[in-house]
């Protein structure tokens, strides 16, 4: 999932890069309908939420890790990420998930430690997380990752992410 909304973004190319490290037979698939879940409201936080809302818990309940892959906006966590992780708080959606925090961001770090107590509420099993500051001098004009020390970074989430799979 990542947590901008802009399709070329460099969060979505960084999850792509990710999935080009995953063996064939890992089903991965990167959720891109956040901007279709509606602004929380505890009134629709019921038995029938909003489709989308289910369509997002239900992608993420038939998942067996979740990865996460977040700018930081403004010093914090971007608000279409922070509404949908408003929509699991009443849910078990989350709990004991395993969940890879990955903020690529100018900075980063107001958005990772908030996102990190933000999936701590919500009993998310944390396995990994990765800080990768000065995103876009590490990616190139289409996508790429072109630095080496984010690259073999991302390759340990890779294989991190294998090993909390396979367990």
């Amino acid at each position: 999932m990542s947590g901008s909304l802009r399709a070329g973004s460099s969060n979505h190319n960084i999850l792509k890069h990710i999935g080009s490290l995953l063996p064939s037979d890992v089903n991965y698939h990167i959720y891109d309908a956040l901007s279709s879940i509606p602004p929380f409201d505890p009134g629709l936080d019921n038995d029938t939420p909003p489709e989308p809302v289910i369509t997002l818990r239900n992608a993420i309940t038939a998942a067996d890790a979740i990865i996460i892959c977040t700018p930081e906006y403004a010093f914090g966590v971007p608000g279409q990420l922070k509404n949908a992780l408003d929509w699991l708080v009443s849910s078990s959606t989350l709990v004991d998930k395993p969940v890879v925090l990955i903020t690529a961001s100018l900075g980063g770090e107001n958005a990772h430690a908030s996102l990190q107590l933000i999936l701590g509420a919500l009993s998310a099993n944390i396995t990994d997380t990765l800080l990768i500051n000065f995103i876009r001098s590490k990616i190139n004009a289409d996508g790429n990752v072109t630095d080496e020390d984010v690259k073999t970074g991302l390759k340990q989430v890779a294989i991190n992410l294998k090993r909390t799979y396979n367990t």
